[in-house]
């Protein structure tokens, strides 16, 4: 199977190439087509998964993504047409806060449904693999939300992207190539800020941000139950989930993310599984409320999160704003081996003390309604424009971006300066050394308060899968060169092109 594998991604290679020379077009798409990291087969030992598990090399894929957790997952369709888990990543380091992404330069790993089509892979991205998580979509855009480039790569540094280590990204990025060589069009990104629990939801009902998170977990809840691929649709500046012509219609509803939804109706079997998930899930974050779960902490000024089985493996490592539920501490944690070659630039997530804090409440983090119970979220990829292939290719890839969001420098705190105190005269030196010597004895010494403890950090809940293979062309792991982060270097052309000739 690896060498099937193997040979089939050779030979479309040259086929791209070939026709790419016919076409007069530059040597930039051949080392593309030729991309030897882009087209690292899959291990054997993933391969044998999948066949445990009733799966295809070439079936489609679903990827979700946990900030609290720091964890992401791949799920596969299996040959029952529904999705199962395949394997789980931990995240090496995410930044910002739970929440979704509103400005460029704030840093925040975006939130939400997102579609991964082949445009979107980057081959040569200056964090060894990536792709793009199509940050902003039509409901992002409709809310005014900015932001560009942000991607799942290699590496472990994040300014707004999800870093996974060189060897997991490789590994990620094969199963995506996979799957578009078995014909998926485009892959479900679903990015969460933790999975979405009732404890979760409990823990965190104060926080702002609580009727986005509803709102996405309709599409959470509707994966959950059907273990299909919501299909998503924008209107009214919300989500829409698995939303179908009504009958009584002549024509598939037309969404649009900042108009008035149309009428729709959502299948029956969905929408009552969906409606008995959510009456259970309801209960038990009531009694959760009603016995006192403590909130979770809000504005901790901890640039994001790092997966524990990392922290433990970083002098003076922290989980941040990544936490998970009992299990090893960093200290056992330390003995195990890391799923990946951790880059000695790693900056672990720490408190962060600039006065920059309070700045990006200023605008409304959230601005839309719970949406009925009855819909359901992913997005769609959008639709092709008229021109030709590479204009039009190059049009979705929106060249010359670079992989990580820029960051704006904060504000410089102003120190204020108090006076000098004035000379002390004869005669209250005088008065100070008799007070003294009255009460010298009968005085007592004041004692400092102590410190307080600093908090210790969260751990999150390690994989239960075995390290990802090291990004080679065999499969065997080597302690290969760290890759140190970089300024990002833009890509020439896009997955798509590669492989263009051979769909």
């Amino acid at each position: 199977m690896n060498s099937r594998s193997l040979a089939r991604a050779l030979l479309a290679s040259v086929a791209l190439a070939t026709s790419i020379v016919l076409a007069g077009c530059d040597t930039d798409q051949v080392s593309l087509a030729t991309n030897a990291k882009a087209n690292q087969p899959v291990s054997p030992k993933l391969v044998a998964a999948m066949g445990e598990k009733d799966m295809d090399l070439q079936s489609p894929i679903l990827i979700r993504l946990f900030k609290q957790e720091a964890e992401l997952e791949i799920w596969k369709q299996t040959r029952s047409g529904q999705f199962a888990l395949l394997k789980t990543y931990p995240i090496c380091r995410w930044s910002g806060d739970l929440g979704p992404k509103v400005r460029e330069g704030d840093r925040q790993a975006p939130e939400g449904f997102y579609s991964i089509n082949p445009s979107q892979m980057n081959p040569q991205s200056a964090y060894y693999l990536s792709f793009n998580t199509g940050f902003p979509n039509a409901f992002d855009r409709a809310l005014g939300r900015t932001g560009s480039q942000l991607m799942v790569h290699g590496d472990c540094s994040s300014r707004g992207c999800y870093a996974m280590t060189d060897e997991q990204i490789a590994e990620i990025y094969s199963l995506g190539r996979e799957s578009f060589f078995g014909g998926q069009k485009a892959f479900q990104f679903q990015a969460y800020p933790f999975r979405m629990t009732p404890v979760n939801m409990a823990k965190h009902r104060n926080n702002p941000n609580m009727p986005f998170w509803r709102m996405i977990k309709e599409g959470y809840d509707h994966f959950e139950v059907t273990r299909r691929e919501p299909k998503v649709d924008f209107c009214e500046k919300k989500y829409v989930f698995d939303a179908a012509r009504a009958p009584d219609a002549k024509r598939d509803p037309v969404f649009d993310a900042s108009a008035k939804c149309p009428a729709y109706i959502v299948p029956e079997d969905i929408a009552s599984a969906v409606r008995e998930k959510q009456q259970r899930d309801e209960a038990e974050y009531n009694k959760l409320v009603a016995k006192g779960t403590p909130v979770a902490r809000m504005n901790t000024g901890i640039d994001g999160g790092m997966n524990k089985i990392f922290a433990a493996k970083i002098p003076e490592g922290s989980t941040g704003l990544s936490e998970s539920a009992e299990g090893n501490t960093l200290q056992m944690l330390a003995m195990s081996k890391a799923p990946g070659t951790i880059p000695g630039t790693v900056n672990p997530p720490k408190p962060n003390f600039e006065p920059t804090a309070s700045a990006s409440q200023e605008e409304p983090v959230v601005a839309v309604s719970a949406p009925a119970t009855n819909t359901r979220v992913a997005t769609a990829a959008p639709a092709e424009k008229s021109g030709g292939f590479f204009s039009n290719l190059g049009r979705k890839m929106g060249l010359g971006a670079a992989d990580t969001t820029a960051t704006t420098p904060p504000p410089q705190a102003t120190a204020s300066v108090a006076p000098a105190p004035a000379a002390p005269s004869t005669a209250s030196k005088l008065k100070a050394a008799v007070t003294h010597f009255v009460h010298h004895d009968t005085a007592k010494p004041s004692v400092a308060a102590k410190p307080a403890e600093p908090a210790k950090p969260t751990e999150t809940r390690v994989a239960a899968t075995r390290p990802a293979q090291k990004p080679s062309m065999s499969d065997g792991a080597a302690d290969g060169a760290q890759m140190a982060g970089a300024a990002p270097v833009v890509s020439s052309n896009s997955f798509d092109s590669r492989f263009g000739a051979v769909k």
